[in-house]
């Protein structure tokens, strides 16, 4: 019995050595030193910079427009329903009448640029234009 009896205090002793190791440390390290907030605060800094430099660099490269933009306007849209989209997009010198539903997007008609219902024509449609010109579309598709 008395054998075993160094085994069962080796647990303790480890312990006692891992409290006074611990006790020590605390006692020489007072906590994080002020150098440290600047050097972090410094490399926070550097790091929104360089994210500013880039975004401004691309936008220079680009000409001044968001990406994505050329060539391309979208002119006017109506809902059709909670997913359903009918959308006027202007593509060059070309105005596209545009559905969209979830999974699918499909040209319904295309017409010059600034034609509108009855042969009107604009440089810049309002959105009764396009709802009287969608309505006379959708009433020459139901008389066909």
């Amino acid at each position: 019995m008395f054998r075993s009896l160094p085994f069962l205090l080796l647990p303790l002793a480890a312990t006692a050595t891992a409290t006074a190791t611990a006790t020590a440390a605390d006692a020489e390290a007072p906590g994080i030193s002020g150098g440290s907030y600047v050097q972090a605060l410094l490399a926070l800094l550097l790091i929104v910079g360089l994210l500013l430099g880039t975004a401004w660099m691309a936008r220079k490269l680009s000409g001044g427009k968001a990406f994505g933009q050329r060539g391309m306007n979208v002119v006017g849209g109506v809902a059709l329903g909670p997913r359903e989209r009918i959308v006027l997009v202007e593509v060059g010198d070309t105005w596209l009448v545009v559905g969209i539903v979830p999974g699918q997007i499909r040209t319904l008609h295309r017409m010059p640029k600034g034609s509108g219902p009855d042969g009107e024509t604009s440089t810049v449609p309002s959105e009764t234009a396009f709802s009287h010109w969608l309505k006379a579309i959708s009433e020459r598709r139901g008389n066909a």
